[in-house]
């Protein structure tokens, strides 16, 4: 983390702020509704303690249902300008390796003081919508509440059960209601995902690798997974962002944006897809080449959009916990609701919008580094053994194979020629290096 200029540790000056936190933030007024009494609920990873946002459903007439989805204020914790402000802001984001998570905001705050915590009352940001039954949004609102999280649930139990592959989670069998609550969210998400994909959204799955310990050891590395759990909350944070991008934009404020342009292999991209039977949208609908960023949006400036999401306007605001990028939204948010000036001007979104970028960057080198080491130390006493393998890299560089169990990737050092990503070979392993994260294979066939 030094390496790639992220703080591991807190600072003197942040500890010292933190230890002066007495508990949550406490804030009354007209400007902050009570819907402490609905069925709110947060549904994340097993071992999620950092809980960004709530969700929960209220059926209206004509097959249309209000979404509400709550947000952690984190921002009336941690002051602007703040030694805990400065840390978030150095790193950006949570880094979360195969060895130990190191959160943008310390635990005391992200899994407690501003996090959405079962049975707790919480400030929080409401994005309010309402969705047609053709999976529009055709009315949307923001506003500040004060809610209290009914049931802390996990993807992968809600996803069983909603399938019928399981009972359902202890949690929701104890709340009266949210057994139903639930059904309707995932009718709704369900919904906004056939939406999505009609406008061109992709629906491409990207395999990472998640730790399995036993106690202290390394068992195993496996892949997370997409399921119904992970779905209902994508979509709808989705659409919460959409919502908060047009908001800030019909306030008159300017914004920060999460943009994705168009891969640069699109065309070795759409061949694959051709070659599953799906169809991709061709390059000429793609606006403009690059990468994942940051950037500013000022009022009434066209829009670059979002890719992947076939969106034109989105931002990050739905986890203040564990991305900056979210803080900074919801700051701006709360400015426009009291009519005040907005906390950063224009070229403060633009240089904070660059910072975000490069530090995302370095996180992801950072959990990539461990969990390349995390495989070589999986894999160093199976020297010899074959695997299947995909492509998933082919440069001059070199040429990067994946093996599935354990989930893990490495080069091919030998026989990589006329190689091209997605393209299946069996190899066998040559080397690990553990402290270097290389795994290297030779090709078989």
């Amino acid at each position: 983390m030094l390496e790639h200029g992220l703080e591991p540790d807190l600072p003197p000056e942040a500890a010292a702020q933190l230890r002066a936190i007495a508990g949550p933030a406490v804030e009354h007024g007209p400007q902050i509704r009570d819907q402490r009494a609905l069925l709110w609920c947060s549904i994340d990873n097993d071992d999620s303690r950092d809980l960004d946002q709530l969700s929960v459903a209220q059926p209206l007439t004509d097959g249309a249902v209000r979404i509400l989805v709550a947000i952690a204020d984190v921002d009336v914790s941690i002051a602007r300008g703040s030694p805990l402000d400065a840390h978030a802001r150095a790193n950006t984001t949570s880094v979360y390796t195969a060895a130990q998570v190191f959160p943008m905001l310390p635990e005391r705050l992200s899994t407690d003081l501003t996090c959405l915590a079962e049975g707790q009352e919480r400030l929080s940001l409401v994005i309010d919508m309402t969705v047609a039954a053709d999976g529009s949004i055709s009315a949307s609102d923001v506003y500040r509440a004060l809610v209290v999280n009914c049931a802390k649930l996990a993807y992968d139990g809600v996803a069983a059960w909603l399938d019928g592959r399981g009972p359902p989670p202890p949690r929701v069998a104890a709340v009266a209601g949210m057994d139903q609550q639930l059904r309707i969210q995932d009718r709704v998400a369900q919904t906004l995902k056939r939406v999505r994909r009609a406008q061109g959204a992709l629906a491409l799955t990207t395999l990472e690798a998640q730790a399995v310990y036993d106690g202290a050891q390394l068992i195993d590395l496996k892949p997370d997974e997409n399921n119904r759990g992970k779905e209902l909350i994508e979509f709808f944070m989705v659409a919460a962002n959409g919502v908060v991008a047009r908001f800030l934009e019909s306030r008159g404020s300017s914004s920060l944006r999460r943009v994705l342009r168009a891969p640069t292999r699109w065309e070795r991209i759409a061949a694959l897809a051709r070659g599953c039977g799906e169809t991709l949208p061709p390059l000429a609908v793609v606006k403009l080449l690059g990468a994942g960023e940051y950037v500013l949006k000022r009022h009434g400036q066209p829009s670059e959009g979002h890719f992947g999401l076939a969106v034109d306007d989105y931002t990050h605001a739905t986890a203040p916990n564990r991305r900056f990028p979210d803080v900074i939204t919801q700051r701006l948010v709360k400015a426009a609701l009291k009519g005040a000036a907005a906390p950063y001007s224009d070229d403060e979104l633009r240089v904070l919008g660059a910072r975000c970028t490069e530090q995302e960057g370095n996180a992801a080198k950072v959990e990539r580094q461990v969990r390349k080491s995390a495989a070589a130390l999986l894999l160093q006493g199976r020297i010899g053994e074959q695997f299947d393998a995909m492509v998933t890299g082919a440069a001059e560089k070199g040429t990067w194979v994946r093996i599935a169990e354990p989930l893990a990737e490495g080069r091919l050092v030998k026989g990589f020629e006329g190689l091209d990503v997605g393209d299946t070979v069996r190899v066998r392993l040559l080397h690990t290096d553990v402290q270097r994260g290389f795994i290297d294979f030779a090709r078989v066939r």
